[in-house]
Protein backbone atom coordinates (compact mmCIF):
# COMPACT_ATOMS: atom_id res chain seq x y z
CA UNK A 1 0.00 0.00 0.00
CA UNK A 2 3.04 2.30 0.00
CA UNK A 3 3.01 5.29 2.34
CA UNK A 4 -0.77 5.50 2.38
CA UNK A 5 -3.00 3.73 4.86
CA UNK A 6 -5.72 1.27 3.97
CA UNK A 7 -8.35 3.89 4.87
CA UNK A 8 -6.97 6.24 2.17
CA UNK A 9 -7.14 3.47 -0.43
CA UNK A 10 -10.67 2.54 0.61
CA UNK A 11 -11.77 6.18 0.65
CA UNK A 12 -10.52 6.76 -2.90
CA UNK A 13 -11.98 3.45 -4.11
CA UNK A 14 -15.32 4.42 -2.58
CA UNK A 15 -15.26 7.75 -4.43
CA UNK A 16 -14.47 5.92 -7.68
CA UNK A 17 -17.36 3.52 -7.05
CA UNK A 18 -19.72 6.48 -6.61
CA UNK A 19 -18.53 8.01 -9.89
CA UNK A 20 -18.97 4.70 -11.71
CA UNK A 21 -22.47 4.21 -10.31
CA UNK A 22 -23.37 7.78 -11.24
CA UNK A 23 -22.02 7.36 -14.77
CA UNK A 24 -23.02 3.80 -15.63
CA UNK A 25 -26.07 3.11 -13.46
CA UNK A 26 -27.78 6.51 -13.04
CA UNK A 27 -26.96 9.04 -15.77
CA UNK A 28 -26.41 6.38 -18.42
CA UNK A 29 -28.41 3.46 -17.08
CA UNK A 30 -29.42 2.46 -20.59
CA UNK A 31 -26.40 2.22 -22.88
CA UNK A 32 -26.67 4.74 -25.68
CA UNK A 33 -24.46 6.74 -28.00
CA UNK A 34 -23.54 9.92 -26.16
CA UNK A 35 -24.12 13.18 -27.96
CA UNK A 36 -21.11 15.44 -28.36
CA UNK A 37 -22.54 17.73 -25.68
CA UNK A 38 -23.02 14.87 -23.19
CA UNK A 39 -19.56 13.47 -23.92
CA UNK A 40 -17.83 16.82 -23.53
CA UNK A 41 -19.70 17.57 -20.30
CA UNK A 42 -18.79 14.25 -18.67
CA UNK A 43 -15.19 14.29 -19.95
CA UNK A 44 -14.75 17.83 -18.69
CA UNK A 45 -16.18 16.89 -15.30
CA UNK A 46 -13.75 13.96 -14.90
CA UNK A 47 -10.78 16.12 -15.93
CA UNK A 48 -11.85 18.78 -13.43
CA UNK A 49 -12.09 16.16 -10.67
CA UNK A 50 -8.67 14.80 -11.62
CA UNK A 51 -7.14 18.27 -11.39
CA UNK A 52 -8.86 18.92 -8.05
CA UNK A 53 -7.50 15.67 -6.69
CA UNK A 54 -4.03 16.97 -7.51
CA UNK A 55 -4.83 20.08 -5.46
CA UNK A 56 -5.95 17.80 -2.61
CA UNK A 57 -2.59 15.99 -2.73
CA UNK A 58 -0.80 19.34 -2.81
CA UNK A 59 -2.55 20.51 0.36
CA UNK A 60 -2.33 17.15 2.14
CA UNK A 61 1.11 15.88 1.13
CA UNK A 62 2.97 18.76 -0.50
CA UNK A 63 4.16 19.71 -4.00
CA UNK A 64 6.22 16.55 -4.60
CA UNK A 65 3.21 14.22 -4.50
CA UNK A 66 1.07 16.65 -6.50
CA UNK A 67 3.68 16.99 -9.26
CA UNK A 68 4.18 13.23 -9.45
CA UNK A 69 0.42 12.74 -9.68
CA UNK A 70 -0.07 15.36 -12.42
CA UNK A 71 2.83 13.93 -14.42
CA UNK A 72 1.50 10.40 -14.10
CA UNK A 73 -2.03 11.52 -14.98
CA UNK A 74 -0.83 13.29 -18.13
CA UNK A 75 1.12 10.20 -19.23
CA UNK A 76 -1.88 7.95 -18.62
CA UNK A 77 -4.29 10.32 -20.34
CA UNK A 78 -2.14 10.53 -23.48
CA UNK A 79 -1.73 6.74 -23.61
CA UNK A 80 -5.45 6.30 -23.03
CA UNK A 81 -6.23 8.46 -26.05
CA UNK A 82 -4.00 6.22 -28.16
CA UNK A 83 -5.81 3.23 -26.66
CA UNK A 84 -9.15 4.71 -27.73
CA UNK A 85 -7.99 4.92 -31.33
CA UNK A 86 -7.34 1.17 -31.20
CA UNK A 87 -10.84 0.61 -29.75
CA UNK A 88 -12.28 2.49 -32.74
CA UNK A 89 -10.38 0.19 -35.11
CA UNK A 90 -11.62 -2.87 -33.20
CA UNK A 91 -15.23 -1.73 -33.55
CA UNK A 92 -14.71 -1.06 -37.25
CA UNK A 93 -13.13 -4.48 -37.79
CA UNK A 94 -16.01 -6.35 -36.14
CA UNK A 95 -18.66 -4.06 -37.62
CA UNK A 96 -20.10 -3.22 -34.20
CA UNK A 97 -23.20 -1.01 -34.59
CA UNK A 98 -22.83 2.38 -32.80
CA UNK A 99 -25.69 1.60 -30.41
CA UNK A 100 -23.84 -1.48 -29.09
CA UNK A 101 -20.45 0.17 -28.59
CA UNK A 102 -21.33 1.90 -25.26
CA UNK A 103 -22.10 -1.48 -23.64
CA UNK A 104 -18.70 -2.86 -24.60
CA UNK A 105 -17.01 0.30 -23.33
CA UNK A 106 -18.93 0.16 -20.05
CA UNK A 107 -17.83 -3.38 -19.17
CA UNK A 108 -14.39 -2.79 -20.68
CA UNK A 109 -13.76 0.10 -18.29
CA UNK A 110 -14.88 -1.91 -15.26
CA UNK A 111 -12.54 -4.72 -16.25
CA UNK A 112 -9.70 -2.26 -16.87
CA UNK A 113 -9.98 -0.80 -13.36
CA UNK A 114 -9.71 -4.24 -11.76
CA UNK A 115 -6.78 -5.25 -13.99
CA UNK A 116 -4.91 -2.01 -13.35
CA UNK A 117 -5.19 -2.38 -9.56
CA UNK A 118 -3.81 -5.92 -9.70
CA UNK A 119 -0.97 -4.95 -12.06
CA UNK A 120 -0.01 -1.84 -10.08
CA UNK A 121 0.21 -3.73 -6.79
CA UNK A 122 2.20 -6.48 -8.54
CA UNK A 123 4.50 -3.90 -10.14
CA UNK A 124 5.12 -2.17 -6.82
CA UNK A 125 5.93 -5.51 -5.20
CA UNK A 126 8.35 -6.43 -8.00
CA UNK A 127 10.16 -3.09 -7.78
CA UNK A 128 10.48 -3.45 -4.02
CA UNK A 129 11.83 -7.01 -4.13
CA UNK A 130 13.85 -6.97 -7.36
CA UNK A 131 15.53 -3.64 -7.99
CA UNK A 132 16.84 -4.81 -11.37
CA UNK A 133 13.27 -5.01 -12.69
CA UNK A 134 13.43 -1.25 -13.23
CA UNK A 135 15.71 -1.87 -16.24
CA UNK A 136 13.18 -4.32 -17.67
CA UNK A 137 10.37 -1.76 -17.30
CA UNK A 138 12.53 0.94 -18.86
CA UNK A 139 13.51 -1.34 -21.73
CA UNK A 140 9.84 -2.13 -22.44
CA UNK A 141 9.04 1.57 -22.68
CA UNK A 142 11.99 2.37 -24.97
CA UNK A 143 11.16 -0.60 -27.22
CA UNK A 144 7.48 0.37 -27.39
CA UNK A 145 8.37 3.97 -28.22
CA UNK A 146 10.63 3.01 -31.13
CA UNK A 147 8.05 0.45 -32.28
CA UNK A 148 5.46 3.23 -32.46
CA UNK A 149 7.77 5.20 -34.75
CA UNK A 150 8.40 2.24 -37.05
CA UNK A 151 4.78 1.08 -37.36
CA UNK A 152 3.21 3.04 -40.18
CA UNK A 153 -0.38 2.00 -39.58
CA UNK A 154 -2.27 0.40 -36.71
CA UNK A 155 -3.48 -3.05 -37.71
CA UNK A 156 -6.09 -5.13 -35.95
CA UNK A 157 -5.67 -8.89 -36.38
CA UNK A 158 -8.04 -10.59 -33.91
CA UNK A 159 -7.53 -13.96 -35.59
CA UNK A 160 -3.98 -13.93 -34.15
CA UNK A 161 -5.13 -12.93 -30.67
CA UNK A 162 -4.59 -15.87 -28.28
CA UNK A 163 -7.65 -14.93 -26.21
CA UNK A 164 -9.86 -14.85 -29.31
CA UNK A 165 -8.53 -18.18 -30.53
CA UNK A 166 -9.04 -19.77 -27.10
CA UNK A 167 -12.58 -18.36 -26.80
CA UNK A 168 -13.55 -19.66 -30.23
CA UNK A 169 -12.15 -23.07 -29.33
CA UNK A 170 -14.04 -23.30 -26.03
CA UNK A 171 -17.29 -21.41 -26.60
CA UNK A 172 -19.97 -21.79 -29.26
CA UNK A 173 -20.66 -18.44 -30.97
CA UNK A 174 -23.67 -17.12 -32.83
CA UNK A 175 -23.12 -15.71 -36.31
CA UNK A 176 -24.81 -12.38 -35.67
CA UNK A 177 -25.23 -9.82 -32.88
CA UNK A 178 -28.24 -10.23 -30.63
CA UNK A 179 -28.93 -6.74 -29.36
CA UNK A 180 -26.82 -5.84 -26.33
CA UNK A 181 -26.51 -9.45 -25.14
CA UNK A 182 -23.13 -11.10 -24.63
CA UNK A 183 -24.77 -14.52 -24.30
CA UNK A 184 -28.02 -15.98 -25.65
CA UNK A 185 -29.69 -19.38 -25.67
CA UNK A 186 -30.24 -21.24 -28.90
CA UNK A 187 -33.53 -22.91 -29.82
CA UNK A 188 -32.13 -26.09 -28.29
CA UNK A 189 -31.38 -24.30 -25.03
CA UNK A 190 -27.61 -24.20 -25.52
CA UNK A 191 -25.89 -21.14 -24.06
CA UNK A 192 -23.98 -19.38 -26.84
CA UNK A 193 -21.72 -16.33 -26.88
CA UNK A 194 -22.45 -13.54 -29.32
CA UNK A 195 -19.84 -11.67 -31.40
CA UNK A 196 -20.28 -8.78 -28.94
CA UNK A 197 -18.62 -10.91 -26.24
CA UNK A 198 -15.71 -11.53 -28.60
CA UNK A 199 -15.36 -7.77 -29.10
CA UNK A 200 -15.32 -7.29 -25.31
CA UNK A 201 -12.51 -9.85 -24.99
CA UNK A 202 -10.46 -8.01 -27.63
CA UNK A 203 -11.05 -4.66 -25.88
CA UNK A 204 -9.98 -6.10 -22.51
CA UNK A 205 -6.92 -7.73 -24.09
CA UNK A 206 -6.00 -4.42 -25.77
CA UNK A 207 -6.21 -2.59 -22.46
CA UNK A 208 -4.05 -5.27 -20.82
CA UNK A 209 -1.38 -4.79 -23.50
CA UNK A 210 -1.50 -1.02 -23.08
CA UNK A 211 -1.26 -1.38 -19.31
CA UNK A 212 2.06 -3.20 -19.73
CA UNK A 213 3.40 0.08 -21.16
CA UNK A 214 1.46 2.67 -19.19
CA UNK A 215 1.98 1.34 -15.65
CA UNK A 216 5.79 1.16 -15.89
CA UNK A 217 5.69 4.66 -17.39
CA UNK A 218 4.12 6.05 -14.22
CA UNK A 219 6.46 4.03 -12.01
CA UNK A 220 9.26 5.96 -13.75
CA UNK A 221 7.76 9.11 -12.21
CA UNK A 222 6.90 7.79 -8.74
CA UNK A 223 7.26 4.57 -6.76
CA UNK A 224 4.15 5.36 -4.71
CA UNK A 225 1.52 2.78 -5.81
CA UNK A 226 -1.30 5.05 -4.59
CA UNK A 227 -0.27 7.86 -6.94
CA UNK A 228 0.23 5.35 -9.77
CA UNK A 229 -3.25 3.95 -9.12
CA UNK A 230 -5.08 7.26 -8.79
CA UNK A 231 -3.50 8.71 -11.95
CA UNK A 232 -4.45 5.52 -13.83
CA UNK A 233 -8.03 5.48 -12.57
CA UNK A 234 -8.75 9.14 -13.34
CA UNK A 235 -7.45 8.59 -16.87
CA UNK A 236 -9.68 5.51 -17.29
CA UNK A 237 -12.84 7.04 -15.78
CA UNK A 238 -13.28 9.51 -18.62
CA UNK A 239 -12.54 7.03 -21.40
CA UNK A 240 -16.11 6.12 -22.29
CA UNK A 241 -17.18 9.74 -22.78
CA UNK A 242 -13.88 10.64 -24.44
CA UNK A 243 -14.46 7.86 -26.97
CA UNK A 244 -17.50 9.68 -28.36
CA UNK A 245 -15.58 12.96 -28.50
CA UNK A 246 -12.73 11.43 -30.52
CA UNK A 247 -14.62 8.87 -32.62
CA UNK A 248 -14.98 11.26 -35.57
CA UNK A 249 -11.67 13.06 -35.00
CA UNK A 250 -9.15 10.23 -35.21
CA UNK A 251 -7.86 11.36 -38.61
CA UNK A 252 -7.03 14.84 -37.26
CA UNK A 253 -4.24 13.72 -34.91
CA UNK A 254 -1.60 12.19 -37.16
CA UNK A 255 1.27 13.46 -35.01
CA UNK A 256 -0.15 12.42 -31.64
CA UNK A 257 1.25 8.88 -31.84
CA UNK A 258 4.83 10.11 -32.56
CA UNK A 259 4.49 12.50 -29.61
CA UNK A 260 3.45 9.63 -27.35
CA UNK A 261 6.34 7.55 -28.71
CA UNK A 262 8.79 10.34 -27.75
CA UNK A 263 7.29 10.43 -24.25
CA UNK A 264 7.65 6.66 -23.82
CA UNK A 265 11.28 6.74 -24.96
CA UNK A 266 12.03 9.67 -22.65
CA UNK A 267 10.36 7.99 -19.67
CA UNK A 268 12.06 4.66 -20.44
CA UNK A 269 15.51 6.24 -20.59
CA UNK A 270 14.73 8.17 -17.39
CA UNK A 271 13.82 4.89 -15.71
CA UNK A 272 16.95 3.06 -16.88
CA UNK A 273 19.23 5.92 -15.82
CA UNK A 274 17.45 6.62 -12.52
CA UNK A 275 20.24 5.07 -10.42
CA UNK A 276 22.79 7.49 -11.88
CA UNK A 277 20.85 10.57 -13.04
CA UNK A 278 17.90 12.16 -11.25
CA UNK A 279 15.61 14.37 -13.33
CA UNK A 280 13.26 16.60 -11.33
CA UNK A 281 9.58 15.72 -11.72
CA UNK A 282 8.84 19.28 -12.84
CA UNK A 283 11.27 18.87 -15.74
CA UNK A 284 9.61 15.58 -16.74
CA UNK A 285 6.17 17.21 -16.58
CA UNK A 286 7.38 20.10 -18.75
CA UNK A 287 8.83 17.70 -21.34
CA UNK A 288 5.60 15.69 -21.53
CA UNK A 289 3.43 18.80 -21.90
CA UNK A 290 5.75 20.14 -24.62
CA UNK A 291 5.71 16.85 -26.55
CA UNK A 292 1.92 16.52 -26.44
CA UNK A 293 1.32 20.17 -27.31
CA UNK A 294 3.71 19.95 -30.26
CA UNK A 295 2.02 16.77 -31.52
CA UNK A 296 -1.47 18.30 -31.31
CA UNK A 297 -0.46 21.61 -32.92
CA UNK A 298 1.37 19.90 -35.79
CA UNK A 299 -1.66 17.63 -36.33
CA UNK A 300 -4.07 20.57 -36.45
CA UNK A 301 -1.75 22.46 -38.77
CA UNK A 302 -1.64 19.49 -41.16
CA UNK A 303 -5.44 19.14 -41.04
CA UNK A 304 -5.93 22.82 -41.87
CA UNK A 305 -3.39 22.63 -44.72
CA UNK A 306 -5.11 19.57 -46.21
CA UNK A 307 -8.51 21.30 -45.89
CA UNK A 308 -7.19 24.33 -47.81
CA UNK A 309 -5.79 22.10 -50.56
CA UNK A 310 -9.04 20.16 -50.79
CA UNK A 311 -11.05 23.39 -50.88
Amino acid sequence: MGDHSLSVWLGFSGAVAVLLILDLAVLNRHSHVLSMREALRWSGSIVALALLFGVFLLLREGPKSALEYYTGYLIELSLSVDNLFVFILVFQYFGVPPELQPRVLKWGILGAIIMRLIMILAGALLLERFTWIIYVFGGILVYTGFHMFSSKEERIEPERNPIVRLARRILPFTDTYSGQHFFVRSLRGTLMATPLFLVLLVVEWTDLVFAIDSIPAVFAVTRDPFIVYTSNIFAILGLRALFFVLADMMHRFDYLKPAIAVILIFVGIKMIASNWVHLPTLLSLGFIITALTTGVLLSLRKTRREARVAG
